[in-house]
């Protein structure tokens, strides 16, 4: 699902797709640490244990994520960046708009003005 614009193919889905494959990782790792626990690879005893584990996955998760999901990241950055700009550029485009509209009521009033004296 990608659009072409001038700027060559945009893909439209990138923070979705990091974003899945960042939670998707992080779930291997917490099957990997779950079933570490089960068989006692590393000692898990009640609530705090299972806290644990899911602690060790989210900081085993966070490296994985950053070596392995760099295209994925770039995309989602360049997707991101390139709405910030757009938006960016609508304000500015208002703000002139709104800068014009208010100078022509002041050069009515002043000519109003300058016309009654």
């Amino acid at each position: 699902m990608c659009r072409v614009t001038s700027n060559g193919p945009e893909k439209s889905h990138a923070t979705l797709r990091y974003t899945s494959m960042r939670v998707s990782i992080f779930l291997g790792c917490l099957l990997v640490a779950l079933l570490l626990g089960h068989f006692q690879v590393i000692p898990v005893s009640g609530e705090a244990g299972m806290i644990f584990l899911f602690l060790l996955a989210a900081v085993a998760s966070a490296p994985l994520s950053y070596a392995l999901l760099g295209r994925q990241r770039d995309a989602m950055s360049e997707q991101i960046s390139g709405k910030v700009s757009g938006m960016r550029s609508r304000t500015a485009e208002r703000i002139a708009a709104q800068n014009a509209e208010e100078d022509a009521a002041d050069d009515a009033a002043r000519a109003a003005t300058a016309g009654q004296s």
